[in-house]
């Protein structure tokens, strides 16, 4: 079969071209297509079964983006050298397409459908996330694949000042926004992203352009679909209706349900009494009722729950539990509560609970994260787990899925917008969720928050989060919106709107819509009731913590950071780290170096407070410049007949001359000094053409009383023929005779004089 390509191409505001290709590979996927922005290139596919499984009761979409090492013309560093199981990131950039895809396709689909969405080819400057979900609506756009409507992402940026379109990655690093944006022509889907305390209104507006930009890239698709040919999408076959098996499931049940619904019970006590009804509306069919029967019965019952709660809260303004629309669940919270953990919380909101702990770690704790074309050591980390307990179900324990991946990442984004700069620890956050009935992510939020205050971290403001809900009647046009929404309107309602911040602005939001769009004045509604929410939380956690504390607790670890002259960082490492690895040995502590902006920044970790100060003090020695005139602790490291070698400063050595030890006068060092002893010595001097240092010791004592400093010893003047003194060639004049005995009474009288004017 020959080659036929298709292309369309359109400009984005930044003067970027984009290219759709369909045509050229992956040929027998239902639909294919490349986007090219740039060097980035990406591949996405799109397969439906033809027919759906026996039985099957749930639309069965899988998505997957992954990128490919290749791309960037990198090997992976896996023992097996290819690429495995995805990454968080690619897990991320997954649900980001997901979510913006899952809610245009016909309930009634029932089908198995794949899309796989490849990054082949890398470009630094080019982020690949918003364009992934571009080739996949695009690739269902040029199938036969019943979606009923194309939808294409875009990342919107605030950078200085201004809004901009798939920035580079260069911009992002100045932006003060950051979303992703998913929308059709006439409305908004999915809504991603953080912030550095934004206000509502910004966010409305950042939405408003980024919906400008998604429309031309409908716009292309629609066009690349028309050159295609593709004129009509696979039939869906209708559910299969039984109006008798209906009125009798609405007779039996509709006043029950209704009772039920409106009891405020707990989530429990609810679903059981929704159970037994159940139970009771399938044995009303007889002993023996027909299979098919029965699974009209349950479709109809799982419909009247639908519609009862939803007109509920539309027509009367009841919600499950007894709320009313805008009110918080009861709220309780604790710092403290784990004795060794370095800082925890206990969270609870209505019947949601985080457990979450914050513990302190180095340079050498850092989370390594790969993809196809960066790699990048990241100080702060946090892990949302959500165990079957928390709803009470038994399921298998198989690690994090895409979900805890998920809402651990809002989290995170969340949390890491007031995190301090330059902090020199690790930070892990840990949040397990042990109940759950709604927004358990949001309660890792305010849990997070809690925690990091109690943990010292020094963060300036608490973070909280809430989860909006949104239920409207498209007969009426009525619509409500729902605030601390409970799981089970979030399983029902049209909207999952979640919004974190401090009470100066946003930092981050998730919203999910289940039906076609979003109008702006729900949007504003939804972001007015989230604010009102969010303060009346903080207020809660102010109360509970205010501060963070102005130290670790006793058994947290300690960082000490210090800036050194960059020259210095080589001598504190020592050769083959001979230096570094000595202080590390001997004082138990953990240190790292780096070079930063011409300067040397060293991290010193310990458990133990002295030493940390050991340690820091040995390397303020290497550091140090010596003074003349300052007095140093020091260490003798030799003797030798003329003195002693001291080491005044780590890696520092002088000589404290035999003189300079004592006012007396001393024939050697015998008694007087040790390899070892330590002592305190004066710098004196440096020699300025070898810079040696020259210490005293007799210096730091006062002079004896009565102590007469002899003179020094005149020279005789060299002759210039060379010679010393009178000297002439070999001639030499005779020595002057004297008394031997004389001599020694002088050499005594000396001794005896030195002894009197010393006073130690």
């Amino acid at each position: 079969m020959i080659l036929n390509p298709t292309s369309v191409s359109f400009t984005l505001p930044n003067g970027k071209e984009v290219i759709i290709e369909t045509g050229k590979m992956a040929r027998q996927a239902d639909g294919a297509v490349t986007v090219r922005c740039g060097n980035c290139i990406i591949l996405a596919t799109a397969v439906a079964s033809k027919e759906p499984k026996p039985g099957q009761s749930f639309f069965p979409l899988t998505v997957d983006y992954q990128e490919k090492f290749a791309s960037a013309g990198r090997i992976p560093g896996s023992f097996f050298k290819r690429e495995g199981r995805l990454n968080d990131y690619e897990v991320l950039i997954s649900r980001l397409i997901d979510r913006a895809l899952r809610p245009l396709f016909p309930e009634n689909y029932l089908c198995d459908v794949q899309i796989l969405v490849s990054l082949i080819s890398y470009d630094a400057e080019v982020l690949p996330d918003a364009l992934a979900c571009l080739a996949a609506s695009a690739a269902l756009a040029v199938s036969d694949i019943p979606v009923q409507e194309i939808i294409s992402e875009v990342r919107i940026a605030r950078v200085n000042g201004t809004f901009e379109i798939n920035p580079s990655r260069a911009q992002l690093e100045y932006a003060d926004m950051d979303f992703i944006v998913a929308a059709t022509e006439k409305n908004i889907m999915m809504v991603e992203g953080e912030a550095k305390e934004c206000q509502e209104e910004d966010l409305v507006q950042a939405i408003e352009v980024a919906h400008q930009a998604i429309r031309v890239q409908v716009a292309a698709q629609q066009q690349l679909r028309d050159k295609v040919g593709i004129t009509a999408k696979r039939e869906v076959a209708p559910f299969e209706e039984n109006p008798e098996i209906k009125e009798k499931v609405s007779a039996f049940a509709a006043a029950r349900m209704l009772e039920i619904s409106s009891a405020g019970t707990s989530k429990h006590d609810r679903s059981d009494a929704y159970s037994r009804l159940k139970e009771e509306l399938i044995a009303s069919f007889g002993e023996e009722p027909e299979e098919q029967d029965i699974v009209l019965a349950k479709r109809y019952f799982d419909d009247l729950m639908y519609y009862t709660v939803r007109n509920m809260i539309l027509d009367q303004g009841i919600r499950l539990d007894g709320r009313p629309l805008d009110k918080v669940r009861p709220l309780e919270m604790e710092t403290d509560i784990l004795p060794s953990p370095h800082g925890s919380a206990l969270f609870t909101r209505g019947e949601t609970q985080s457990l979450t702990t914050v513990t302190l770690g180095t340079k050498d704790d850092e989370l390594l994260v790969e993809t196809a074309g960066t790699s990048n050591n990241v100080n702060f980390i946090l892990h949302y787990n959500f165990p079957p307990f928390s709803t009470g179900e038994v399921k298998p324990m198989r690690g994090p899925g895409r979900r805890e991946v998920g809402h651990g990442n809002l989290a995170k984004r969340s949390l890491q917008q007031l995190f301090p700069k330059d902090y020199p620890y690790t930070v892990r956050i840990v949040s397990d969720i042990l109940e759950s009935n709604g927004s358990s992510s949001m309660a890792t939020v305010c849990a997070g928050s809690l925690a990091l205050f109690d943990a010292g971290v020094p963060y300036a403001k608490h973070v909280g989060g809430i989860a909006m809900g949104l239920i409207s009647r498209a007969e009426d046009g009525k619509w409500a919106v729902l605030s601390d929404i409970l799981g089970d309107e979030d399983h029902l309602g049209d909207m999952d709107f979640k919004v974190t911040g401090t009470r100066d602005g946003i930092c981050g939001i998730q919203m999910d819509i289940k039906v076609d769009g979003l109008s702006m004045d729900v949007m504003r509604q939804a972001l007015a009731q989230a604010k009102d929410g969010r303060l009346h939380i903080l207020d809660h956690m102010y109360n509970c913590i205010s501060t963070s504390r102005e130290d670790l607790k006793p058994h947290a670890p300690r960082i000490e950071q210090m800036i050194v002259e960059r020259e210095f960082i080589g001598a504190i490492i020592g050769p083959g780290g001979k230096i570094i690895q000595e202080i590390q040995r001997e004082t138990g502590t953990e240190i790292s170096i780096e070079e930063v902006q011409d300067k040397g920044v060293v991290k010193i970790f310990s458990n133990n407070g002295d030493n940390l100060a050991r340690a820091k003090e040995w390397i303020k020695g290497i550091v140090a410049v010596p003074e003349v005139g300052e007095v140093y602790e020091s260490v003798v490291k030799s003797i030798m007949p003329f003195g002693a070698f001291v080491e005044f400063l780590p890696g520092k050595q002088g000589l404290l001359h035999i003189s300079e030890v004592s006012w007396k006068r001393l024939e050697n060092l015998d008694g007087i000094l040790s390899e070892g002893d330590e002592i305190k010595v004066k710098l004196v001097g440096v020699d300025p053409k070898t810079g040696k240092y020259r210490l005293s010791r007799k210096e730091l004592v006062p002079k004896p009383e009565g102590y007469v400093e002899r003179p020094e010893r005149e020279r005789a003047p060299r002759s210039n023929g060379g010679g010393n003194g009178n000297r002439n060639g070999n001639s030499r004049p005779p020595r002057p005779q004297h008394n031997n005995n004389a001599n020694t009474s002088e050499r005594s009288e000396s001794v005896k004089s030195d002894d009197h004017n010393d006073n130690g």
